[in-house]
């Protein structure tokens, strides 16, 4: 028998089986709202015009080699990716109280991180929102913590922030817990703390004694702005706060497959450094050696070259306010169709994703009577919308939800 004979077929990943089903679907109506990745209007991939020039302008410098990268990566990757979510202004940075370690892409931080707080700190306890980005759980998991909690979130009567929910949870986690935060564009939900209940959490966990771990993923990609973005980040830390941010440029540079990413440290004194960053680079070394170098090269000659850095900024600039584009789109039409209830939380939620608040029945109906594909939590990619879809895609929405939430479907859908 066959070493391998007991080892039992693990279950799919929810949005690659979706996008492959997209895939293998004939009819030509379907719309994939599934994969996290930005479309045009014509729903193509974009490579952003500023990326295909300075991709151009590395590959022809003859000076450039393949050789390794340091093990924790491109110094002027990592200090421009620091610098982009602290600020230029940072006083963490001026005092040397910050750096970062280039990871693979945001996931690959999330685990440095992770085996950094559990191995290092003896961190056993971490909590992240309800919802959150399914890969939260199993990364910590994985790593080793086994008191593994979430907080409230999402309030689904109301299509909004539970913010006296997450505060009566984050206040029930005990001292030294691992907080994971969204810094902005909550995945999957959309929303957003305000400013001032971003202060509240910061008072709560300063006074619980927890530890923040923010995870970036959209910095300028959701508002256009990454000074905007960047604002909670930037909040705790004025405050003082000890923290971990993971940063990732898949989509504000539309560099998915490049894996470029960033672990940004802050501590309260710089003394404190070459120990942590000693242990950051053993335990990448153990994991993948060091870091790939076409994506930070990209990344780096961006963020510091200063024209190229401002049509970067007019780049997602015009990535989110097409986004927004098509929230007001989308609210309108299914309200013109009259569309049971409040549709207002479409535009009042940010970046790529809305929880749109359609039943695992009604996102199975859409997949087999409409080929629109979404998660079963009504998760759905506003990327994915576009003018020649949008119509449908509202028509769609609009008879999954007058019908109610007992509508189904003679499907088995296992996706």
């Amino acid at each position: 028998m066959s070493i391998y004979a007991k080892v039992e077929k693990g279950p799919a990943i929810e949005v690659f089986a979706l996008t492959q089903a997209f895939k293998d679907d004939s009819n030509q109506n379907k719309v994939n709202l599934s994969v996290g990745a930005y479309r045009t209007d014509s729903g193509a991939p974009w490579v952003l015009p500023v990326v295909r020039k300075t991709e151009i302008k590395i590959a022809s410098d003859e000076a450039v080699n393949h050789e390794y990268l340091p093990v924790t990566g491109l110094e002027s990757f990592t200090s421009a990716a620091t610098e982009l979510v602290l600020g230029a202004d940072s006083i963490a940075i001026k005092e040397n109280r910050a750096f970062g370690v280039q990871t693979i892409s945001g996931t690959g931080a999330l685990r440095v991180a992770a085996e950094f707080l559990h191995t290092q700190l003896n961190r056993n306890v971490v909590f992240y929102s309800n919802p959150t980005w399914e890969n939260h759980h199993k990364i910590f998991a994985d790593t080793g913590f086994t008191s593994l909690h979430s907080y409230r979130y999402w309030d689904q009567g109301k299509r909004q922030l539970d913010f006296k929910g997450m505060l009566a949870d984050l206040d029930q986690a005990p001292p030294g817990a691992v907080i994971i935060l969204h810094a902005c564009a909550h995945n999957p939900t959309g929303v957003d703390p305000t400013q001032e209940q971003w202060k509240e959490i910061a008072d709560l966990i300063e006074h619980k004694k927890l530890f923040p771990l923010f995870d970036s993923a959209y910095q300028g990609f959701a508002s256009g702005d990454p000074d905007r973005d960047a604002w909670a980040v930037r909040y705790f830390v004025s405050r003082g706060f000890e923290l971990l941010t993971c940063q990732s440029f898949a989509k504000n540079f539309g560099l998915y497959c490049e894996r470029a990413g960033n672990l940004t440290v802050v501590q309260q004194h710089a003394s404190t450094k070459p120990a942590v960053h000693s242990q950051l680079t053993l335990i990448i070394r153990g994991i993948y050696s060091n870091p790939p170098a076409y994506g930070a090269r990209i990344v780096s000659t961006v963020l510091n070259t200063p024209e190229l850095r401002q049509e970067w900024m007019d780049c997602i600039k015009l990535m989110s306010s097409r986004i927004r584009e098509m929230r007001a789109l989308l609210r309108d039409k299914l309200v013109a169709l009259g569309t049971p209830g409040n549709w207002d939380h479409i535009v009042n939620q940010i970046g790529m994703f809305s929880y749109t608040g359609l039943n695992e029945n009604q996102v199975r109906y859409l997949i087999k009577e409409y080929h629109i594909y979404l998660l079963k939590t009504g998760r759905i990619n506003m990327c994915g919308l576009n003018t020649g879809n949008i119509e449908y895609v509202a028509k769609a929405i609009n008879a999954a939800a007058t019908a109610g939430s007992n509508v189904s479907c003679p499907c088995d859908n296992k996706l």
